[in-house]
């Protein structure tokens, strides 16, 4: 392992509350694969950088999923978790990219700076990821709602399913928003 490596490890466990892992065992899953998982990742996305990033927020996951770690199994963990990341990268960048396709139409005075875009796309992100938490019912009731801008029994109407189902749904959908919402705060 090289010294960076060494660095990254010892900073993640000294700011992560290992109590159901153990940190020798951490440390030695670490060593044994660090440099395995930056290569199959860097493999998928031929970035070098980005492959170290992901490999290291991988290892954070495993420190802060207070589950048991198996020297055996560390692999098949790291890369079930790498994959899960991978996904989440890829569709960051597709959410990325459809905003800023979107930006080429905003006039001047609408532009915004580059904080205020970190902070949209970052948010844009997060509905992402509770729209696919959602059901593919509850997925499309709200989008009909929001985007097409359907009342309640137009949706139920289009759906063929009842008033009451529309707002079942779109009380999950709120308070999955509303989780989102307030999850930082």
């Amino acid at each position: 392992m090289d010294t960076l490596s060494s660095i990254k490890l010892n900073d993640t466990l000294n700011t992560i509350n290992t109590s159901k892992i153990s940190t020798s065992t951490v440390r030695d899953v670490y060593i044994n694969n660090y440099n395995w998982l930056v290569g199959m990742l860097y493999k998928k996305l031929s970035c070098p950088q980005k492959a170290a990033d992901l490999a290291q927020d991988t290892f954070t996951r495993i420190l802060t999923s207070h589950n048991h770690l198996y020297l055996s199994e560390a692999r098949a963990i790291l890369t079930t978790i790498s994959k899960g990341l991978l996904v989440d990268h890829y569709r960051r960048q597709a959410i990325e990219a459809a905003y800023l396709s979107a930006l080429v139409y905003l006039s001047e005075e609408q532009t915004l700076s580059s904080e205020d875009r970190a902070i949209l796309l970052e948010t844009l992100c997060e509905i992402d990821r509770m729209l696919d938490g959602l059901s593919s019912k509850a997925r499309k009731i709200f989008l009909l709602s929001q985007l097409d801008g359907l009342t309640y029994p137009e949706i139920a109407k289009q759906l063929n399913i009842s008033l009451s189902s529309v707002q079942k749904h779109m009380t999950q959908t709120f308070l999955a928003c509303y989780a989102v919402r307030y999850q930082y705060k």
